[in-house]
């Protein structure tokens, strides 16, 4: 079974991301923001992450930068799911290393289908 980093300073978010991800067969665990996210990431391994961009302490590039850091997370699949769409921020997201973009509000089927292409 796939696991998931579920990262969302939004609690109602957090809980719809899980319910479609637990509901396709992935065991998530989720992190209230970028920082909680990196600590849960030093101590268990994940075949994605997902995250939020906009997030209290760290945001979702400034995770990303730091994944990306760290050995473990080098090639792991890294989606940000956010409700930013301008060119300029996922230009920056591809810059930090960002496998994908996804925009806010999301379809469950689509982000299942997304996931499905980019995880190991």
């Amino acid at each position: 079974m796939h696991s998931i980093l579920a990262v969302d300073d939004s609690a109602s978010m957090r809980k719809m991301v899980s319910f479609t991800l637990s509901g396709a067969g992935y065991r998530v665990t989720e992190a209230v923001d970028g920082q909680d996210a990196l600590e849960k990431a030093q101590s268990q391994s994940f075949d994605l992450v997902l995250t939020d961009q906009n997030m209290p302490r760290l945001d979702g590039l400034g995770l990303t930068k730091k994944l990306r850091e760290t050995a473990a997370f080098a090639t792991t699949p890294i989606l940000i799911l956010t409700t930013e769409s301008s060119d300029q921020m996922k230009q920056a997201g591809r810059a930090a290393g960002a496998t994908g973009w996804l925009v806010k509000p999301f379809d469950p089927n689509r982000l299942i289908e997304i996931i499905q292409k980019v995880i190991k």
